[in-house]
């Protein structure tokens, strides 16, 4: 079937690209235009496209199209929580992920499953196929291959806020596309040979809405040594200059500028695996998406990933080569969370730094050094490899690499991410400050959700931080903004007992389907089945209740207090770690054992219950006292609560009036306001028992002078 689609997709790109100029595609009208076809432009044409938009995406290269630029791998912590909220929103990562795995595991596992991080090592090929084919079978998307040189804009709506519209974009002069560079992969008609095509760059193609998702390609710059070029990734063209000119000249954008980097790709024969520790993979991989029950991968054919680290002499080739460095040595900030030996070397001198040897696919003869990034020049980066056991004869494919590249200060979008001050235009992505294919992907979905609604005259939605991991993504980027590649975990999320990995489908799906227009009637459909069968199973577990005596007479040695006299039903002893629902179902097969299928979630159910329960009236309470008064000589900074310093300074510099006001404060937490009402209701208290005191102290003493006076006290 995959093949079919890919022949197919060969057979359209080689039509339009052959056959269609400039000149046709302004005879129409695009709803929506997606810039970029990397993991945010594919999610946000394909989610523009759901919700019924014509939509076009324009990518300088269509065979790059879902190609996994650094590590080949999906997932992790917080991240894996993003991949399963983008496939219960009906976008294609998490599917795709379970179509390219080659090694599945589930990260954090000693820890409670609400951070549990669900991953995945991928095969490169396979993830780059099953994106292209989703793409083709997607109704109202068309794909050209072009590169855009400036956005069209006018005067704005003046019923809307903004200072700007985008109408469109202009296509940038590309080099003529001949049949036989794009048939080393896309074979050419006998009946097209000796014809030589391409896009005129000369016409505008019109859009109500743009999505910008350029990744490291605006105005990206490589380094590999002392060595510099423009692009924004090895082997492909460098982004027009127009683009960036339009966001900040005629716009009027604050932009930065980010760096990150690449490894280098190693031969796998020339690495001696018995010198690494193998990581074996889950016996039985744990699918991304809601819709499938297992991988592509079987069990026994996945692939087997290797540990080993840093020595003393990695240290020494990157102190020595320091000086032809120049990508290290330059001011634009690169990523804390994953960043480049050299990085990691000179800000912890003497340490040991694990390498992770991992697979690139099920034929291919690579493997990625994730920790290895690098950017010293190529001779350097051999030595420095070899400096490692496993790795004393190594050989480089493909040398590391660093990219500079410009980004928009988010905090100039709105939570549905377009521009504040230009309306139709949103952003996704890179371009936006974060780092990862998840966080692109998530993103790139809500603003192409968003394009689609603008350009279909509906309005905005947004995700809020007590709903998904995506509201806290977006929350964080547009209130906070960023100062380093923005990258997901947990500890980001304050309400992660609910935000789980295992019930994004219930939290997302149903409002996916009938708010916002973005996921299918088969989704929908299987997620009320679920969301269905999950509160049976949850009655009849609470319609099962026994003392404790009887608890431990029917499951045998389970650690229940021998004190404890309470009746306790099903969903109460779910809670406790030893006991399982197989345990409960064996007990009482007649009303349990047909819920088999949920066992794992309705345990998981049970054990954060109390907790979600807690957050959802803390939440409640927030919303039932926003009328509160804050005092207006309240010390912020040095407050005896738990708030983080860039919430004290926000409280500080704007004051809120009320509870209500400080939690429409862009960069406010519901953690943070939480602590906040809690003070407030604590201390006010506390005053109103010492003014009673007073006041009762007062009128004693009152009493004791009339008493003395002999004057008659009214009782």
């Amino acid at each position: 079937m995959l093949a079919q689609k890919l022949h197919l997709l060969r057979h359209n790109v080689l039509s339009f690209v052959s056959s269609r100029t400039g000149s046709d595609l302004t005879r129409r009208q695009y709803d929506v235009i997606v810039v970029g076809g990397g993991h945010a432009g594919t999610e946000a044409a394909a989610a523009a496209a759901r919700l019924g938009a014509e939509t076009l995406l324009i990518t300088q290269k269509i065979m790059t199209i879902g190609a996994l630029s650094c590590n080949p791998s999906l997932g992790g912590v917080g991240k894996g929580q993003l991949v399963r909220e983008v496939d219960a929103l009906d976008g294609l990562c998490g599917r795709a992920g379970d179509s390219a795995g080659v090694h599945f595991s589930i990260l954090n596992r000693s820890k409670g499953p609400a951070v549990w991080g669900p991953r995945a090592q991928l095969d490169r090929e396979r993830y780059r196929q099953f994106i292209q084919s989703e793409l083709l079978s997607t109704p109202r998307l068309t794909v050209l291959e072009g590169s855009v040189d400036e956005l069209l804009v006018s005067q704005p709506n003046p019923e809307e806020p903004g200072h700007h519209r985008v109408t469109g974009i202009r296509l940038g002069n590309l080099p003529q596309t001949s049949h036989n560079k794009l048939g080393e992969f896309w074979p050419i008609p006998p009946d097209r040979a000796g014809v030589t095509e391409s896009v005129d760059g000369s016409h505008p193609i019109l859009s109500s809405s743009v999505v910008l998702t350029t990744g490291t390609f605006l105005s990206g710059s490589l380094f590999m040594g002392q060595t510099t070029s423009p692009g924004g990734r090895m082997g492909d063209a460098q982004s027009c200059a127009g683009l960036s000119y339009t966001l900040k000249e005629t716009l009027g954008l604050r932009v930065g500028r980010l760096r990150t980097g690449t490894p280098p790709r190693i031969v796998k024969e020339s690495v001696d695996l018995s010198l690494a520790q193998l990581q074996a993979p889950d016996k039985q991989p744990t699918p991304f998406s809601f819709l499938n029950t297992h991988t592509r991968c079987k069990p026994e054919e996945q692939l087997p990933c290797y540990l080993t680290h840093t020595t003393p002499g990695v240290e020494r080739v990157v102190r020595e080569s320091v000086h032809l460095n120049c990508h290290i040595q330059q001011d634009a900030k690169g990523p804390r969370y994953c960043p480049s030996i050299e990085s990691r070397v000179l800000r912890f001198p003497g340490r040991r730094h694990q390498v992770w040897l991992e697979p690139e696919g099920l034929t291919s003869d690579l493997l990625y050094p994730q920790g290895l990034s690098m950017t010293m020049p190529p001779e350097l980066q051999l030595r420095l490899l070899r400096e490692i056991p496993a790795l004393h004869r190594a050989e480089i494919r493909t040398p590391g690499y660093g990219v500079q590249y410009d980004f928009v200060c988010p905090t100039q979008l709105t939570p549905s991410l377009q521009v504040k001050s230009t309306q139709g235009l949103f952003l996704a992505g890179q371009i936006n400050g974060t780092t990862g294919y998840e966080e692109a992907a998530a993103q790139g979905l809500w603003a192409g959700v968003n394009a689609g609604r603008t350009a279909l005259s509906l309005p905005p939605m947004a995700l809020s931080r007590t709903q998904s991991y995506i509201g806290v993504l977006i929350d964080d980027l547009v209130g906070r903004g960023v100062t380093e590649p923005y990258r997901m975990f947990t500890s980001r999320a304050e309400f992660r007992t609910y935000l789980r990995p295992d019930n994004a489908d219930l939290r997302l799906t149903p409002r996916g389907f009938e708010e916002v227009g973005c996921v299918t009637l088969r989704r929908y459909k299987k997620a009320v089945s679920v969301r269905d069968g999950l509160q049976e199973a949850l009655m009849a577990l609470q319609s099962v209740a026994l003392s404790s005596t009887r608890w431990r007479e029917k499951l045998g040695n389970i650690s229940l207090s021998e004190n404890k006299s309470t009746t306790l039903n099903g969903l109460d002893l779910l809670q406790y770690k030893d006991v399982s629902f197989e345990m409960l179902a064996s007990a009482f097969p007649e009303c349990l054992s047909q819920y088999f299928e949920y066992s794992q979630r309705l345990k998981i159910e049970a054990v954060y219950r109390p907790h979600c329960e807690k957050q959802s009236r803390e939440m409640e309470r927030i919303r039932s006292e926003e009328s509160l008064s804050l005092p207006s000589d309240m010390d912020y900074l040095s407050l005896p609560v738990s708030l983080s310093q860039e919430v004290r300074e926000i409280l500080d510099r704007v004051r809120p009036n009320t509870l209500g006001a400080a939690t429409r404060l862009p960069g406010m937490t519901p953690a943070g306001i939480i602590h906040l009402l809690n003070y407030v209701l604590r201390t006010g208290q506390r005053n109103r028992h010492t003014e009673h005191r007073n006041r009762s102290s007062q009128k004693e003493g009152e009493k004791g002078q009339l008493c003395a006076s002999n004057i008659p006290i009214s009782q």
